[in-house]
């Protein structure tokens, strides 16, 4: 999966993602996904959404993860800027 081929319903739908019904086993632990630091910012986004799968929701070890933004004009993708370059 990357950015490029997603497509509006693509990002709807793991938002989307029902965190009472999801099976955590299908999600991926993010404690396991690592990504290059010293690739450059939209090849670590690309990387960070093909290893984590859904980036909305997700397993840190036993738990199941759903994350949401309300009340911003922040996107995802700016989330996933910040928390990259934190990273790195």
């Amino acid at each position: 999966m990357d950015l490029v081929s997603l497509t509006g319903a693509d990002v709807e739908k793991m938002r989307e993602a029902d965190i009472k019904t999801v099976d955590p086993d299908t999600l991926r632990d993010i404690r396991e996904v690592r990504i290059d630091a010293k690739l450059p910012e939209p090849d670590r986004m690309q990387e960070y959404v093909r290893r984590i799968g859904n980036p909305y929701c997700y397993r840190h070890g036993r738990y199941t993860v759903k994350i949401s933004f309300t009340g911003t004009d922040v996107t995802l993708e700016e989330k996933l800027i910040s928390r990259l370059r934190m990273e790195g």
